[in-house]
C-alpha cells in the first residue's frame, strides 16, 4: 500500500495535527514532511494541490487540509 503524505510547518496547530494523524493511522502508513526543514519538497506539495498546512495527501491523490496553520506561500516566505 502507498503511504499518505502529511506536510507541515511546525507551527503547534501542525504538530498537534501530526500527533493526531500518527496516532490514527500509524507512523508506517504516513510520512512526514516538514516544509519548514524541506523547503525543497515545497514545489511538490503544491502539484498535488497543497494550498495550505498541515495537510494530509491519500494514497488515491485527495488533500486533506485540517485546521490552517499557514498558508503555502506563508511557508515559502
Amino acid at each position: 500500500m502507498k503511504k499518505s503524505v502529511f506536510y507541515h510547518a511546525g507551527c503547534p496547530v501542525c504538530i498537534s495535527a501530526e500527533h493526531d494523524i500518527v496516532s490514527l493511522i500509524g507512523l508506517e502508513n504516513v510520512e512526514i514532511i516538514h516544509l519548514g526543514n524541506e523547503k525543497d519538497k515545497i514545489e511538490d506539495a503544491e502539484k498535488v494541490g497543497v494550498i495550505s498546512v498541515p495537510a494530509l495527501v491519500t494514497p488515491s491523490g485527495n488533500v486533506l487540509h485540517i485546521n490552517f496553520g499557514a498558508s503555502i506561500e506563508d511557508v515559502k516566505n
